[in-house]
């Protein structure tokens, strides 16, 4: 029996699962200290939850608890990381790098460097929506200080190649960071294979709390240095001043050790249910496209586009099924996705594009589920205005 409505929207956030919540909830109330406050027993406690889970966040990424500097997310990381490194690094070169296919949090800081004064170049993809390596590096210059790219797509799931980067970068002396908030928890990520200096991730997306998120910040070879966003109490390094939100902190440790611990299992299971949702969709939708790379994806991840269908008024049709398009929609009008844009895709079919996102409450029946209405909705969609839609 399937309980509607049914959430494949996993890339827009996961719920709390109950042992986070169970973690932190004796942080709200209990052991209410000032992580700051070490002069007695109520701060210390915090302090020492806070530790652990630094230590935690920093286990599931390969990095060292020191290199890890808590922040309110995925947004604020990625600021603080290209902000930061780029002011921090003008004395040697005013050039930044990265793709026109990143997540609004990486393209609008870019494009405030921008306005300062710094040369930012957004370099294209493939039609399967991957970097280029040889691309990149004929981009570098003496000037080029960063590389940002995101180690997987928020929209098409596509895994980029950022190991081959992270050694070029590495060759050149220049910073390399990764926008690795969809990937954390879902890939194993290890910044030392990957070779990133500076990395974002945040709880939202791995079921742990809204509100608190991670920066990787490595120690040496090379030791990063940034300017910080904001002044005040000198709280992570000087990195990032704010009292800590002890109850979010412990909440995203948790996390970070309960992906870790399942992390193999479940991937294998996503997928599964992602070929599932594919073949299910392709057998019973004529005109049915996958966007992104077909097998170097996230396992929850899948984007399509139905050709004659509108987007939106397929997400209004599937009243019962939470998913996403890939439209990003303005007062004004609805642009199809710059994304799928940036892959080739036509501005028809990128209009009607759908991203379902499989996660750890998934169930088979769900998946059953989504095709059938799916399938029923295009139908019906089709019949009612096919040469209209999308104009």
């Amino acid at each position: 029996m399937v309980r509607l409505p049914i959430y494949l929207d996993h890339h827009a956030t996961t719920p709390c699962d109950a042992r986070v919540v169970e973690a932190m909830l004796p942080y709200f109330s209990h052991v209410f200290g000032n992580a700051s406050s070490l002069n007695h027993r109520f701060g210390q406690e915090a302090n020492e939850a806070v530790q652990q889970a630094r230590l935690q966040v920093a286990q599931m990424i390969g990095a060292e608890p020191k290199e890890i500097l808590f922040t309110s997310g995925g947004t604020e990381s990625n600021n603080l990381a290209l902000k930061g490194a780029a002011r921090m690094n003008l004395r040697h070169g005013n050039r930044v790098i990265t793709l026109a296919t990143e997540h609004r949090a990486v393209l609008d800081p870019c494009r405030r460097l921008q306005r300062e004064g710094f040369d930012v170049e957004f370099l294209g993809v493939d039609s399967l929506g991957l970097a280029d390596v040889q691309q990149v590096e004929d981009a570098l210059t003496p000037a080029t200080i960063l590389v940002s790219v995101m180690l997987a797509n928020n929209e098409i799931g596509v895994i980029q190649p950022l190991a081959a980067l992270g050694k070029l970068c590495k060759s050149r002396g220049i910073l390399l960071h990764t926008d690795a908030t969809q990937a954390v928890g879902k890939i194993p990520v290890d910044v030392n294979e990957l070779g990133v200096d500076l990395l974002s991730l945040s709880g939202h997306k791995i079921y742990g709390p809204k509100g608190i998120g991670a920066l990787y910040m490595r120690s040496r070879n090379p030791a990063v240095r940034l300017e910080p966003l904001f002044d005040g109490g000198g709280h992570e390094r000087g990195m990032r001043s704010g009292t800590l939100p002890v109850p979010l902190i412990v909440g995203l440790g948790k996390a970070c050790a309960i992906a870790a611990q399942e992390m193999p299992r479940e991937s294998e299971r996503l997928l599964g249910l992602r070929e599932r949702l594919w073949e299910g969709l392709s057998e019973q939708v004529e005109g049915v496209s996958l966007n992104g790379h077909p097998e170097q994806r996230l396992p929850g991840n899948l984007n399509v586009s139905f050709a004659d269908v509108h987007g939106e008024a397929l997400l209004m049709a599937l009243k019962d099924v939470a998913v996403s398009s890939g439209s990003a929609c303005t007062s004004a009008s609805v642009e199809p996705s710059y994304v799928l844009r940036a892959l080739g895709v036509d501005d028809d079919l990128a209009h009607a594009s759908i991203r379902f996102g499989l996660g750890r409450g998934t169930s088979a029946e769900e998946v059953d589920y989504a095709i059938r209405e799916t399938a029923r909705a295009v139908s019906r969609l089709r019949s009612l205005s096919p040469v209209t839609m999308g104009h």
